[in-house]
């Protein structure tokens, strides 16, 4: 029996991942049709229950919160097989004063017409949106539903569902011409109650594991609190045995390290060393004057040094050029645009395109404008790619046109919208309101060419005249869509400092420092750490500011809370261990650095109406939190494998070993909390709790492959603490697979994103 049962779990499991590369290459609906909603996949779990009852009660275990744990997987999988055998699900579409009762259902291939129960009208459908933006906060259909009994008003939005017959119905699309609205439409009365009582049986008991006093968790804790309080005897009796003034020699100049690191990293991240500036451009006084002006950009309004930085970045891939800031980069472009664009400051990448036209590592504008080779030489290659030719060279193609594009768009004015009026932002060209009096039309329009006049001329005093007028003008009529002074405060000092680059060389060095030091200087690695945590705490919190938002909405974000979630549980644990601070810091630096390098993107913008849930906010940071404690394990695998083969290190094997459990009992919890808080989170946002989309399916493998590590009465070969360590080294791959795999290759965070 027990080996049947663990060949059906490692089936299961190897079925759900290849439909997860099935779906990349096939389609939703394929997958959807062929092995999610086939009787072959219902029977796997079946089976797997069965043989896993077989063998609890085999078993004879006891222990109440632990049957009550196995039970809420049976409870979750009834309530599963319910909802699939007696659920409805579809999708109403409406327009304005039209009244129906028919949705409609996919059923494999075809699409099936059911009849509502009772009669819906929409009333009106409205999109909110952020102050001054296109962004959508909201979506909001308003009805009236007309039964037997009489007509009642409703409405939905964005989280928030509409109840009539144990019927729910959501808000899940609208019209182009906003005169019409989808409706998604839910009737599960029976697998809903089962499903909820699974997941509250799982809440409890995940909680219960880790206080039960004889539980095994609590058994992991207590062992390595003894160890703790025996090498701490003994370290105390070593430390009295050194000289003080040998200790001082050592810790002063250790304690200059991340001083060292700072103003090494501040040095390469500031403007280059000062050199004649032969470009034209505005001086730095006068470009940041016009860095402090309002813009509406990525779809929100934030202070215009941040368009300048991103400007930059993305033609020159640094926040500088040699050493002129971002704002006088990007005022070079807009008021000296003809001799920037002969600047070479656009970054190739080594790659076919380079190598295809013979490129240099930095390109200017007008390279990619030549007379004698027709005009725009991109220009062939583009309309390739936009008619569907989409291989390495193409893309490439694309990336640079995105850049050009972006330089002619900010010379034509397209891009500064300065302007606010009517609580919509406008730039100095296109069309403005037929009611916007002609003086201020005529005020918007010309302002930049007196400005450009002015600069050209070297008449800097009276260009930051009228840019003070022109920040006036915006606190007079930007009213609700300006930012508050504290948001922009704290956007301006968040572009000053690049956090994630200077913490992810400060922490990858301390890292293997640590390595070195921790086992004599524990207070001081200790101390560099908080330094370290409260620097990333303070850049969490001043996006949190600006975004108004808490800071875990995007691959970015949640890769620095990630790094700062390592660093709290290495701090909190260090005094049991002293060696977690080398792996901490290893760790932490590793994620501060991949959201640097990788393709992620730290821009600040909106949550779409679909995340602004609180339940949101509890799902990504419960994950997250479990996510960096498995990091944690990964790490202690690392560190007990290499010390079992050291001989001057087997004395550490097993505090690792504990040490690595204290880390998977809470990281299981998390795990299960989380992945069934965002199935709750899903039912409350669009009607189902379980869609089978790849990070649900890659979040659930994670969290099979993981609980075997805690069936280690079970698996006698899991109680050698190197076959462990190996166990938890290989599990670390399905993190990888759910965080950056789904990402990256199989197509996005989730279904709705």
């Amino acid at each position: 029996m027990k080996k049947i049962l663990f060949t059906l779990y490692i089936v299961v499991i190897l079925c759900m991942g290849t439909a997860t590369f099935v779906e990349k290459f096939q389609g939703t609906t394929f997958v959807s049709t062929h092995i999610y909603g086939v009787w072959w996949f219902s029977a796997l779990w079946a089976l797997l229950t069965a043989f896993a009852i077989g063998w609890f009660v085999k078993q004879r275990v006891k222990r109440f919160f632990v049957v009550m744990l196995h039970l809420s997987f049976v409870a979750i999988l009834a309530g599963a097989l319910l909802t699939h055998l007696t659920g409805r699900q579809g999708m109403m579409h409406l327009r304005l004063g039209m009244t129906s009762q028919s949705f409609y259902e996919r059923v494999g291939d075809e699409v099936q017409e059911y009849q509502l129960p009772f009669k819906v009208r929409l009333d009106r459908f409205e999109v909110k949106y952020h102050e001054g933006t296109n962004a959508a906060s909201d979506y909001i259909s308003s009805f009236t539903v007309t039964d037997g009994k009489g007509q009642y008003k409703g409405a939905v939005s964005m989280n928030n569902i509409y109840t009539h017959h144990q019927i729910r119905l959501y808000q899940s699309s609208y019209d182009d011409d906003g005169k019409g609205s989808y409706l998604s439409v839910n009737s599960d009365p029976f697998g809903i109650p089962v499903t909820y009582t699974g997941y509250a049986l799982l809440f409890i008991s995940l909680i219960w594991m880790l206080f039960d006093p004889k539980g095994s968790y609590q058994s992991v804790a207590k062992a390595l609190k003894r160890r703790h309080e025996n090498e701490k005897r003994k370290g105390d009796r070593v430390r009295k045995m050194v000289d003080r003034n040998e200790r001082k020699r050592y810790l002063y100049p250790l304690a200059i390290i991340p001083i060292v690191i700072l103003v090494v990293s501040l040095a390469i991240f500031l403007p280059d060393k000062k050199e004649e500036q032969k470009l034209p451009t505005l001086p730095a006084e006068t470009a940041a004057e016009f860095g402090k002006l309002n813009i509406l950009y990525n779809d929100r309004i934030c202070p215009l040094q941040t368009f300048a930085i991103d400007f930059t970045k993305k033609l020159y891939g640094k926040r500088h050029y040699k050493d002129y800031t971002a704002e006088q980069v990007l005022t070079g472009f807009i008021f000296f645009g003809e001799e920037w664009s002969k600047e070479p400051l656009i970054k190739m990448k080594n790659g076919v395109l380079r190598n295809t036209l013979q490129l240099p590592k930095y390109c200017a504008v007008n390279t990619f404008f030549n007379s004698t080779m027709g005009g725009y030489i991109l220009g062939p290659y583009i309309q390739e790619y936009y008619q569907g030719n989409n291989d390495k060279f193409h893309q490439e193609v694309a990336k640079i046109d995105d850049k050009l594009q972006l330089v002619m768009d900010l010379r034509r004015g397209k891009l500064l919208k300065v302007f606010p009026y009517q609580s919509v932002w406008y730039g100095p060209t296109g069309k403005y309101p037929a009611d916007m009096e002609a003086e201020r039309q005529q005020y918007m329009r010309n302002i930049f060419s007196i400005l450009n006049q002015e600069a050209h001329e070297g008449n800097f005093s009276e260009m930051n005249e009228a840019i003070a007028k022109m920040q006036k003008y915006q606190s007079t009529y930007g009213g609700n869509t300006i930012p508050s002074e504290t948001k922009i405060a704290a956007e301006r000092i968040y572009n000053r400092i690049p956090f994630a680059t200077i913490l992810f060389m400060l922490n990858l060095t301390m890292g293997f420092l640590c390595l070195l030091l921790v086992s004599r200087y524990p207070r001081l690695v200790s101390f560099i750490l908080v330094l370290s945590f409260l620097a990333l705490t303070v850049c969490l919190a001043l996006r949190w500011i600006v975004s108004g938002t808490i800071p875990m909405s995007n691959g970015y974000e949640t890769m620095l809370l990630m790094a700062w979630m390592i660093m709290l549980v290495t701090l909190f644990t260090c005094r049991y261990f002293p060696p977690i601070l080398s792996f901490g810091f290893l760790m932490s630096g590793f994620f501060l650095l991949v959201s640097h390098i990788s393709q992620m993107d730290p821009q600040i913008s909106h949550l779409m109406p679909v995340l602004a849930s609180p339940l949101l906010t509890l799902h990504v940071s419960i994950i997250m939190m479990a996510f960096a404690l498995l990091a944690l394990t990964f790490i202690c695998g690392i560190a007990g494998t290499v010390s079992h083969h050291i001989p001057s290190l087997t004395s550490h094997t097993t505090s690792i070993h504990l040490l690595s459990q204290l880390f998977l009992y809470p990281a299981l919890t998390c795990l299960g909390w989380g992945i069934f808080l965002g199935a709750i989170w899903a039912n409350v946002s669009w009607g189902t709790y379980w869609s089978w989309d790849p990070k649900e399916v890659w979040a659930l493998i994670t969290f099979m492959v993981y609980a075997v590590a805690v069936h280690h009465r079970s698996i006698s070969w899991l109680r050698n603490p190197l076959h462990y360590h190996l166990y938890v080294i290989f599990a670390f791959l399905t993190i990888l697979m759910t965080y950056f795999g789904v990402n990256y290759f199989l197509g996005g965070m989730h279904s709705y994103a």
